[in-house]
This record gives structure tokens, sequence and C-alpha cells, in this order.
């Protein structure tokens, strides 16, 4: 079953440097991350719940450019960094494979690792398509015994809160096509899902709790995509760009909270 994005891939050429902007202009925290050794790249994460942003960068580019990850991320630094990429978290990357469309262009699955600062190795099987884009992402199991992914690990993200004073959640992404409906046709071939029309130049997408909405592209300076998030803490709007991607935060209206306090 797909239960939802389960991360976004943002190419940034300092993930270090990536992570002090986004509290700076968001309150958002991020953890360690780790390195994928085999696909010559590195990250730090933003965790959403079981959601995350990968704040992802480049420590070998031979590595990288030999590599089905290293590929688009190398492909959207070279254009200025921003979304590369997501994935499609699944509970049984086999039963999702057999249900897929021929056209869809999975791989068999493959098995990948992530060694943390820690020592601690998270484990995950997955399934991509041959070409990783903005509107090509690609299907992820977790393995639930390794680490992050414990029902402890769960836990403790459920309820951990960033420094902008609550939780924070992925709510939709936004991805820009040449042809909006094309690009949703192979999502809906690769997931089985359902796409419908949202006004004239967007298709919404459902994602298991989520929503991608896949726009035609717009004017010169527009960003090519768009992450929101929201959180349970009174809030502005606030918004800021990575790369070509505009990573968007609300929250609930500010006003008086208990005790005095102003909303920030």
């Amino acid at each position: 079953m797909i239960k939802g994005i389960d991360h976004i891939v943002l190419a940034v050429q300092d993930p270090d440097g990536a992570v002090a902007s986004l509290k700076e202009a968001l309150g958002l925290r991020a953890s360690e991350g780790g390195r994928h050794d085999r696909l010559g790249t590195f990250n730090r994460l933003v965790w959403l719940g079981d959601s995350y942003l990968e704040l992802i960068g480049v420590f070998d580019a031979s590595l990288a450019a030999d590599s089905w990850l290293g590929r688009p991320v190398l492909a959207t630094l070279e254009t200025g960094g921003g979304l590369a990429t997501w994935a499609v978290a699944v509970d049984d990357l086999d039963a999702e494979l057999r249900w897929t469309k021929p056209d869809g262009g999975l791989t068999a699955p493959i098995a990948g690792e992530r060694r943390r600062p820690d020592g601690g190795v998270v484990r995950w099987r997955l399934a991509h398509p041959s070409s990783l884009s903005p509107t090509s992402p690609f299907l992820i199991q977790h393995d639930t015994t390794s680490a992050e992914w414990t029902p402890a690990d769960r836990r403790t993200r459920a309820a951990e809160t960033h420094p902008v004073g609550g939780r924070v959640r992925l709510a939709s992404m936004e991805v820009r096509a040449e042809v909006p409906a094309a690009s949703a046709a192979r999502l809906r071939s690769m997931l089985g899902t359902t796409a419908e029309p949202e006004g004239r130049r967007a298709v919404r997408v459902a994602i298991g709790g989520h929503i991608v909405r896949v726009v035609a592209r717009g004017t010169e300076g527009t960003a090519s995509s768009a992450v929101e998030l929201v959180t349970d803490a009174p809030l502005r709007r606030r918004s800021m760009r990575l790369g070509d991607c505009e990573i968007r935060l609300r929250g609930l209206p500010p006003g008086p909270r208990p005790g005095g306090e102003e909303g920030r």
C-alpha cells in the first residue's frame, strides 16, 4: 500500500549551509544524516514526522555520476540546485511492483543503506525508474528493524517540535512541467493512483495522505517546484528558496497564546 510521500530530495552544494538557512528562515531543525558510501552522496535530514526533507550533497563526483541517485543530484546542482526527485513510501515493495503497470518502468528491488555518524545503519529497499526527475519519483520500503525506523524512533519523531515552536508536517508539493497532464499520467501509471484537473493549468495527484500538484511552467524567475509544510504553532506564513525550490511553511493564525504570549 502507498503510504504517502516518504521524502523530498533537495540537491544543495552545502548541506550544512542549507541547514543553517532553514533554521534561520523557517525555524526548522535538521538531524546529522549520513553518507551513501556507494553513491557518492551525503545528507542532512529535516524530519517531518515520518516524512522528511533530504538536503543532499556530493562528496565524490565520480561515484555520483555512476549512481542512480547521484546523477540527478549532479544534474540539479549544475542548474543551481533544488528539487532533484522524491520518494514514495510503501509498506510492501514487492506487492506494489506486482501491481505496477508495465509502462511504469521501475527497476527490480535493490537494497540500500546509509551510515550515520553515530555508527547506526539505516536500511531500505527501493525501485526506481530509469531516469529520476522532479516528476519521476521512486518507491521505498524502510527496514523497520534498522536505525531510524523502529517503533520507538517513530514515536519520538511524532512528538518532535522544531525551533519554530511546534510540530511540522509535509502537506503537499508542487512541480512544474511543460505538459502537466502528461507528467501526471506517468505518475498515475507508475503509482496506480488518481489524477484530477485542478483549474486550467494544473493536475492534482493523490499520494497517500499527501498531494502533488503538477503545474504548467510559469514565467522566468518562478520557482520550478515548491514544498508546502504546516506547523501546529501560531505562525505567519514564511518561505525561502533552496536553489529553484520554494519551501513554504504555514501555521495557526498568530494571536494571543496561553499566558499572554503572542504568536511568532
